[in-house]
């Protein structure tokens, strides 16, 4: 008979057995976090070209309505991925500027099969027109950089030149097949892109888009509103404002009285927005209008609500019976919904943060992008992975450059994990 003692002094096989894979355990995830650890080391040591490659970026100028400038910069972009070995195909368009597919395989492994490219998409286009950088110049000051479409999204096609390039030192090769698409027209809605975008998402296993991150906690978006696009267009009767007023039938006041009624529209504890953000109309002040319209934006946070509201839209009666509506545009991007593919991408995110001590939070948001495409497909996507900062379309649009480190690394451990 075995004592008490000698149980205590010499634990069981058994329970040996037991603490063993507990201690191998640890000791497998410390050498994992060490290892992450060393890769952020190896972003934070290249965080001064990180910002160069940027403001390189935010100084080549790329209004969306500027084809020779877009296809400057679609240019410049080829010649930057082609330099760490990109395969580059120009999607030619003869209204927008040039879309730009970037193709990166994958090193050969013999008897393996060959996995599913992941995409990464953005767009290189901005909201600012040809010569803001004369008021709007890119300067770093205290730990931020700022100027056009440094957060939306130059920083973010930055993050995956350098997250490949950190990929290819690690591995020798890229680990797995990638695909970058930069567009030129997200800012206006994507539509001469969008068909090679879901033809290249057809052949994904996971869509990463390097939009800017969900304010400056850094949240990734896992869900985003739709979009619509209308214009209203009023056509009147025009006359002389001091000689035949009575004759004339105002376009312009019609458009205002229209304008009110579409306001009515926006039910916000639903997430529906109706905004007329343009108006145009008239020619001379001592005639009456004949002719108005306004651009309105649509925001809806379910599919559900896309009928209804273009329903409603579409269903305006002229106050002024002289007066005649047209209406034209519709919903272009049903609202990003969190789906089981989207909400597992969020998952690889969260295990890539906590290797180096970082809790990475999700958000929705009312902003649309082209990661609604995708998603709506049933494409595995995560969206916001690009820079962390604020003010995107504004005067004070800037990039936090303390934060450029972590998000290379998520992309890059992304890239892995899809």
């Amino acid at each position: 008979m075995v004592s008490k003692a000698h149980k205590r002094r010499f634990p069981s096989q058994k329970m040996t057995a037991n603490k063993i894979p507990a201690t191998e355990a640890a000791l497998r995830t410390s050498v994992l976090e060490t290892a992450w650890i060393e890769r952020l080391r190896y972003f934070e040591q290249r965080r001064s070209s990180m910002i160069e490659t940027i403001r390189e970026l935010v100084e080549l100028e790329s209004p969306s309505d500027d084809k020779p400038a877009l296809d400057r910069t679609a240019a410049f972009l080829a010649q930057k991925f082609k330099a760490i070995g990109g395969r580059i195909h120009f999607h030619r368009s003869n209204h927008s500027g040039d879309t730009l597919q970037i193709d990166f395989p994958a090193s050969s492994l013999k008897g393996l099969a060959k996995p599913q490219p992941v995409l990464l998409l953005g767009h290189y286009d901005t909201v600012y027109p040809l010569g803001t950088l004369a008021t709007m110049r890119c300067t770093l000051e205290k730990g931020r950089l700022r100027g056009p479409g440094v957060l939306d999204m130059k920083s973010g096609i930055a993050l995956m030149l350098h997250a490949i390039e950190a990929l290819q030192a690690w591995h020798g090769a890229l680990p797995r097949p990638v695909t970058v698409f930069l567009v030129s027209d997200e800012e206006v809605g994507s539509h001469s892109s969008r068909k090679i975008t879901e033809a290249l998402a057809k052949e994904s296993a996971g869509v990463l888009v390097l939009e800017p991150a969900a304010g400056l906690r850094g949240a990734v978006k896992t869900a985003g509103k739709g979009v619509g696009e209308y214009t209203l267009r009023v056509k009147g009767i025009a006359a002389h404002a001091g000689l035949d007023p009575g004759k004339g039938h105002s376009a312009i006041l019609e458009l205002a009285r229209q304008i009110a009624a579409i306001a009515k529209l926006n039910n916000l504890k639903q997430g529906l927005s109706v905004n007329p953000g343009v108006i145009q109309g008239g020619t001379r002040t001592n005639v009456i209008a004949a002719e108005a319209s306004t651009g309105i934006d649509v925001r809806i946070k379910s599919a559900k609500q896309a009928p209804s509201i273009d329903r409603k839209l579409r269903s305006l009666k002229p106050f002024d019976k002289h007066c005649k509506l047209e209406m034209t545009g519709g919903i272009n991007r049903l609202p990003m919904e969190r789906t089981a593919g989207v909400a597992a991408l969020y998952k690889k995110a969260l295990q890539i943060a906590r290797q180096v001590g970082w809790k990475i939070e999700e958000a929705a948001v009312g902003g649309g992008s082209d990661a609604n495409f995708t998603a709506g497909m049933g494409i595995p996507t995560l969206d916001g992975l690009g820079g962390v900062g604020e003010g995107a379309h504004a005067a004070h649009e800037y990039i936090v450059i303390s934060e450029l480190p972590r998000r290379a690394l998520l992309l890059a451990g992304m890239i892995e994990s899809v």
